[in-house]
């Protein structure tokens, strides 16, 4: 009995031989040589960096250089002036791999085909401004009614755009809309090229310096008038390379966290005011407001609920010819492996759709 035992064991540790023969010959999965990061604005600094997001902080500390040091991967970073329509672009052409931008360009990118998975809340809650010179007789967005305004089509400020000037009775074709970039704008308006221009934080500089007055802000309003932006991947890249996607998302929890302390605020600031952005421009934009609200990574529900609320706005505006998926665009995996191993699993409050707080608590949209 025990001869047939051994006997009939003889082929099936032939098999494990073989399984484990090729299990070692198997190539291993070669770390990228590169790591290219997209943010969806020209910056500004040297070097070149960008603020309002967690991930200026990444930048100008190096921690993801320092993250990959000795280490055969390197960090790249890219800018570009043409915000997200560019950053998709860079995208579809596979020039980067990951990509700062807001929710509009992203959804248009998807909407194209392009594969992604959003890893990151990276920027919430960003508000809007109108800007117009300071001799103008323009008080409120009802006024703009058939002036020239700038507003930068494509970004996430658009659609927000068009929803705050639907809230006040007008239609994008109510008013002379020209397609200007955020430079663009600035200069148009302060020589009077245009009546009034939407725009962000930008504007608080150009009003200091009494070029500008801003005659209108979503700040204290309805938080469906802000602007969400995120870390998104792509998912060749991510499939390919999961570890290293989880020390990117490591690096930008580490940099939420940091961020979202109320003791940082004066440091925050500084650092954000390296990308050309003076730190009364910060303290404008971030008045009244708690740095955990506007630099939580969470997708929760309030953000997950804005995404697809900007694919119905866009559809019904037809900035987007087909309906999108958002729940399972969000791949929270790596997220949720950050909050544990840095002890961040409940320092976030969450909100519902509404942008009301629920309870701190960890977010997953879906198990992925």
């Amino acid at each position: 009995m025990q001869r047939t035992l051994s006997f009939l064991r003889r082929p099936a540790l032939a098999l494990l031989a073989l399984a484990l023969a090729a299990l070692a010959a198997a190539p291993v999965q070669a770390a990228p040589e590169v790591i290219r990061i997209g943010v969806a604005t020209a910056g500004g600094g040297d070097p070149v960096t960008w603020g309002g997001s967690p991930g200026g902080v990444v930048r100008v500390n190096q921690w993801l250089e320092d993250e990959f040091k000795g280490s055969a991967t390197k960090v790249e970073w890219l800018f570009f002036k043409g915000a997200g329509p560019a950053v998709n672009e860079a995208l579809s052409n596979k020039q980067i791999d990951f990509a700062y931008q807001g929710d509009l360009p992203s959804i248009v990118g998807r909407s194209n085909g392009l594969k992604t998975k959003v890893l990151v809340v990276s920027g919430a809650r960003n508000n809007l401004y109108v800007a117009v010179p300071p001799a103008s007789d323009i008080r409120s967005i009802k006024d703009l009614r058939d002036r020239k305004v700038s507003i930068f089509r494509g970004t996430n400020g658009h659609l927000v755009a068009i929803n705050v000037l639907a809230a006040n009775g007008l239609a994008e074709r109510d008013i002379k809309g020209v397609n200007l970039d955020t430079g663009s704008a600035q200069a148009a308006l302060v020589s009077n090229g245009v009546d009034a221009a939407f725009g962000g934080y930008e504007w608080f500089k150009v009003r200091d310096q009494g070029l500008a007055k801003i005659v209108y802000s979503t700040q204290g309003q309805d938080p469906a008038y802000t602007r969400q932006a995120s870390l998104l991947v792509r998912s060749e890249f991510e499939q390919a390379n999961p570890a290293e996607v989880q020390r990117v998302v490591d690096v930008f929890v580490r940099a939420a966290h940091w961020s979202s302390e109320e003791k940082n605020r004066e440091a925050l600031f500084a650092i954000w005011a390296r990308s050309g952005t003076p730190v009364a421009s910060w303290a404008a934009e971030f008045e009244k407001q708690p740095l955990a609200e506007r630099n939580s990574p969470l997708a929760d529900e309030f953000i997950v609920g804005r995404y697809k609320a900007v694919v119905a706005d866009a559809l019904k505006l037809k900035l987007i010819r087909r309906e999108v998926t958002v729940d399972d665009w969000f791949d929270t995996r790596y997220l949720q492996n950050a909050l544990k191993k840095q002890g961040l699993e409940n320092y976030w409050t969450a909100y519902d759709a509404k942008g009301r707080p629920k309870s701190k608590q960890s977010v997953a949209v879906n198990g992925r």
